[in-house]
């Protein structure tokens, strides 16, 4: 939309308002001063343009003030009269066209556009564009406001925005209803502007998600993030041509999560500790055994997992009630909430059974009558709706698949914690023995706890108090790192699990790995640890207790009252 596509429309709907009432002001100026008055002397006189113009002013729009510069004749007083009723319906006929005009939804959204361009240009610090405002950008941009950064929101649907609206967020975040696929709308949510660090597209319409990749590649001048919802395996391919990296199927995702826990459950273990909540206790999940499975739905999300699970070498029945659809596995058609349908598929032999329509409702009544038939099924249920979470907590099952989270956790994940998406494609190369010990070490360090995991950089900005000493040719391994700067004899709780250096990954580094600028190291540590270690990083007092045992006090108290007075001990 035009940037002043507000004022042309103002102009373009009162044109004709206008014209007539300049017309009814002209008419009524000009026959004021054709008509004869009668001065203080008796004499005939003719009212000037000037004056005319200022009676019909203050008499047409209602005021009112007098007779002036003398009591008018009669003929003067019929036309005013005839003035005033004829101006009366002029403003009537304007103010009704205004009226329209402020109702007009066209105005609305352009008056809007206006607003939210300003905000958006208001923004003077790095903000993610958000687009597609459904209940995985509901969860991200909530994130995104607990962990205070800016963000801006597109969404094709009005009520979704007015939702946004309506959220206690602690930021003021632009947002505003426009169609995602018009690259004009996303420049002016400020796509080109040096401050959007981010795009990401999580419309429920793949071809959408593709235009907005496309159009952030194109047209971004810097290198902002670019992460993208799909479903669709044709449109995942054009969005990598386009160089698009960061590109989340989260039917494939949970597929693959699934096919780990079989084939690797302590790989899966040590995932799910790394990408839970911090703080959160893990509660036991049960293995996902081999055997016979039955899948109903052969949607994209069936179809994504039965993939997933034939790799594994999974004996895999699917109960699909749509005739056309062809599976590449033994199927039987009906719906899998009858008895004799479960019958047919197998479900005296089965192990596991996964419910993944599209229809929440009839997921639950699957595994239900699934497990009244056969009590120790392992089961999973594909949750479509947030608002279904009471339902889907009460019923407990094994796993519960939530794209909406599935998204929102692998958006934030590659958005905070760039290096926590290289070391889980690391452990799941990993062997059982390799993750179990990994888990160990990590329980041992930060407690049974979910820890946090953060990255940073030893660069100026991530650690301006190291960083000059790394430059100057300092020797720091990372155990020095590591200790305490309220007690250099203790080890903070913290386990480096990457180190990435010149694009080199060095996973699990030990204590004596020697640090160099511009490193890279990703930490699962807690909530205490990660705060200390960022003094070490910024405090160079804290940075020379810790690597040498005395820090450097600088003001001239400190000085006086130690006994050294150059240094002190903290």
């Amino acid at each position: 939309m035009h940037p002043n596509s507000a004022i042309l429309l103002i102009l373009r709907r009162m044109r004709a308002p206008l014209i007539v009432l300049i017309t009814l002001y002209a008419v009524s100026v000009l026959g004021l001063t054709l008509l004869p008055g009668v001065d203080a002397d008796g004499r005939p006189w003719h009212m000037s343009f000037f004056h005319a113009f200022y009676v019909i002013s203050y008499t047409a729009t209602t005021i009112g003030f007098g007779e002036i510069p003398y009591p008018f004749s009669d003929a003067q007083r019929m036309w005013v009269t005839f003035s005033i009723y004829l101006s009366v319906i002029g403003w009537a006929y304007a103010i009704g066209a205004l009226l329209a005009l402020v109702q007009n939804r066209a105005f609305q959204n352009a008056i809007a556009m206006q607003r939210f361009g300003r905000a958006v240009r208001r923004v003077r610090e790095p903000f993610y564009l958000v687009c597609g405002y459904g209940e995985t950008g509901q969860l991200l941009c909530r994130a995104f406001d607990h962990l205070n950064r800016r963000f801006v929101v597109l969404d094709i649907d009005p009520a979704r925005i007015e939702e946004l609206e309506l959220q206690d967020l602690r930021i003021d975040a632009p947002a505003i209803t426009a169609d995602a696929r018009h690259p004009d709308n996303l420049l002016m949510a400020g796509l080109t502007s040096r401050h959007c660090i981010g795009v990401i597209a999580l419309t429920s319409d793949d071809e959408a998600n593709l235009v907005v990749a496309a159009a952030t590649r194109l047209l971004h001048n810097g290198e902002a993030s670019i992460l993208c919802r799909v479903t669709r395996p044709e449109i995942a391919d054009n969005m990598k041509s386009f160089g698009i990296g960061h590109i989340i199927n989260p039917f494939e995702t949970f597929g693959e999560y699934l096919a780990l826990a079989i084939r690797s459950p302590g790989s899966y273990q040590l995932m799910e500790w790394l990408t839970s909540t911090p703080g959160a206790t893990l509660k036991p999940q049960r293995e996902p055994p081999r055997g016979h499975w039955i899948l109903c739905g052969y949607g994209r999300f069936g179809q994504a997992i039965a993939d997933d699970l034939q790799v594994e070498g999974i004996d895999l029945t699917v109960i699909e009630p749509d005739h056309s659809i062809a599976c590449t596995s033994q199927n039987v058609h009906g719906v899998g909430n009858e008895r004799h349908v479960l019958e047919q598929a197998g479900i005296e032999r089965a192990v596991g059974i996964i419910a993944g329509t599209n229809n929440d409702i009839a997921n639950l009544a699957i595994v239900a009558t699934a497990a009244e038939r056969k009590p120790d099924l392992f089961t999973v249920l594909r949750q479509n709706l947030q608002s279904n979470q009471s339902l889907f907590s009460t019923f407990q099952a094994d796993f519960t698949v939530r794209p909406a989270q599935i998204i929102a956790h692998e958006c934030l994940g590659l958005l905070m914690t760039p290096l926590l998406a290289r070391f889980l494609a690391e452990v799941k190369r990993r062997d059982d023995a390799w993750s179990d010990a990994v888990v160990a070490r990590i329980a041992q360090t930060c407690g049974e706890r979910v820890p946090m995991t953060w990255n940073v950089a030893l660069d100026g900005r991530g650690a301006p108090a190291l960083e000059p000493a790394l430059r100057g040719g300092a020797e720091i391994e990372l155990n020095a790192l590591l200790r305490d700067p309220t007690n250099r004899q203790e080890r903070l709780n913290a386990v480096p699990l990457l180190v990435l250096r010149a694009g080199q990954q060095h996973v699990l580094p030990d204590d004596s790995f020697a640090l160099r600028t511009d490193d890279d190291i990703l930490f699962a540590s807690t909530r205490t640890a990660r705060a200390r270690l960022q003094g070490t990083l910024v405090n160079v007092n804290d940075r020379d207790y810790v690597l040498h045992g005395r820090a450097q006090r600088a003001g001239w108290l400190w000085r006086k009252l130690a006994r050294d007075p150059q240094s002190v001990a903290p």
